[in-house]
């Protein structure tokens, strides 16, 4: 998350300093509720072979089951920070927590495919309620140093969520405990979810609504509807043939969309506040940063889904082994979302198409070095090092932002982020699992995965060097923004 999605009026309202030791489990409560969220995206990836034969779950299945988390997360998000306004920030954290960890309950103890994935969009659901609070209840309740190190360790847990995630998943997959199989990738969030409800009220600070506050409905069904008549028809079309409505509604989607331009526009006229601020995209490179969030992450979506179903299927690793091959590559990924700032911010912007052409070329050889070794660990670490940049987009873009306009701009950005790896899973996952061979081979795939990923980096490599254009050309002149990854 980010500093601007906080209320303007935040600062006026923030609750006075918690002592140390009191903020030390503050801090600990919001951050494992974040982690969990975060967890959820990646643990579920190497448990897919394993789920697949256990409920006979088609590739279109599995596509959903990881995307219905992100679908719902990235749709709701934005809703569900101003949720945090009207109901208090403290409750909706708590209502948040309590529903995420029933649904994950629901997902562990889910009976086929179908009631999995509708608990999976509740599940993502519950987590867009909770974790925009995260960041609220720490502006409020840290200042100066001590949130400076509160948001350190904020995206330390960010990038840590996904190396643990790859790792537990394999991890508990392999264990089996008490024969659950694959069921304890979400059931491991069922004890701790019941330890924050405990200690969360006790330690999180109570805060008051903020108001009245324009939650946009009449957008968020719309936006809702373009993502599902898109996203949809790219999962199931390959199993069912193409069939005339998936064609139709991938038209349908984009009058939707232009519908839902149209309906924000309006809101924005009339002196309210829309979901997403379309008139933001005037800003100077917020056009090219959006563009590589919705590129960067559908890269790095399909290229986590593909990889796991090749790792599992072709080189036959177990689920454990396979999680473990993942850990340079989000490691590295990590490692450069932490150091970023430390390079002189003269060159921060450079840093985003250097990264990308990195990861691009990467991706041509996933398909040569599909045989796994050596040189397959030291291409995916290069690929988390290309993609690590994307932290700096949200800075570098958000400085061309006057402060007034910060929180719908990096809302804009978060959720175009999301929906980034949706159409990931669903467009990257479409095509790996088109190109498989009729005996199962994905080694054929990974050849024609990695091309297809190889393209798509490379317009987020040109969207990067219009931003670095516009960035040279001197045209930012607003209030700069402080944004942290």
């Amino acid at each position: 998350m980010v500093n601007a999605l906080r209320s303007p009026a935040t600062e006026e309202r923030r609750t006075p300093p918690a002592p140390q030791r009191a903020a030390g489990a503050l801090l600990a409560v919001l951050l494992l509720g974040q982690f969990m969220s975060v967890l959820d995206v990646s643990i579920v990836n190497v448990a897919l072979p394993t789920l697949r034969a256990d409920l006979d779950v088609s590739g279109a299945g599995l596509q959903l089951v990881v995307a219905g988390y992100t679908v719902a997360y990235s749709v709701l998000l934005i809703t569900g920070a101003r949720l945090g306004g009207v109901l208090g920030h403290r409750r909706a954290f708590h209502l948040g927590l309590i529903g995420f960890t029933l649904t994950s309950l629901a997902c562990g103890l889910a009976p086929g495919t179908t009631s999995l994935i509708v608990f999976r969009f509740l599940q993502g659901a519950s987590a867009a309620l909770m974790t925009p609070q995260t960041m609220s209840l720490i502006q409020r309740n840290f200042t100066g140093e001590a949130r400076l190190r509160a948001m350190g360790f904020f995206s330390a847990m960010i990038a840590g969520g996904v190396v643990v995630g790859q790792v537990a998943g394999g991890l508990l997959v392999s264990l089996d405990l008490f024969g659950a199989g694959w069921r304890t990738v979400f059931l491991v969030n069922v004890p701790v979810g019941l330890a924050l409800m405990v200690a969360g009220p006790r330690v999180i600070p109570p805060d008051e609504p903020e108001g009245e506050v324009d939650l946009d409905l009449l957008g968020l069904v719309i936006l809702g509807a373009a993502v599902l008549l898109f996203v949809m028809p790219l999962i199931l079309g390959h199993e069912l043939g193409w069939p005339a409505w998936t064609w139709g509604c991938l038209a349908a989607s984009v009058v939707v969309f232009a519908l839902f331009v149209w309906v924000e526009r309006g809101l924005a006229a009339r002196g309210r506040r829309p979901l997403l601020s379309v008139r933001m995209l005037r800003a100077p490179g917020l056009r090219p940063a959006a563009a590589m969030l919705l590129l960067a992450p559908a890269t790095w979506a399909g290229f986590l889904f593909t990889t796991t179903l090749h790792l599992q299927g072709d080189l036959g690793m177990s689920a454990l082994k396979s999680g473990l091959a993942f850990v340079p590559c989000v490691v590295a990924f990590g490692a450069v979302g932490l150091s970023w700032q430390r390079v002189p911010a003269r060159w921060h912007a450079n840093l985003i198409p250097a990264g990308f052409a990195v990861a691009a070329v990467a991706y041509l050889f996933v398909g040569p070095l599909a045989d796994g070794g050596v040189g397959y660990e030291l291409l995916t670490a290069l690929i988390g090092f290309g993609l690590g940049v994307m932290s700096i987009i949200m800075s570098v873009a958000l400085e061309g932002v006057a402060l007034s306009d910060a929180a719908d701009a990096s809302g804009l950005l978060l959720t175009l982020m999301q929906l980034g790896q949706v159409v990931g899973v669903a467009g990257v996952g479409t095509v790996f699992l088109t190109a498989v061979g009729d005996d199962g081979s994905t080694r054929h795939a990974e050849y024609i995965t990695g091309r297809v990923l190889a393209a798509v980096a490379l317009v987020a490599v040109v969207s990067a060097l219009l931003l670095v254009r516009d960035r040279r050309r001197g045209r930012v002149d607003q209030v700069p923004v402080a944004v942290r990854p």
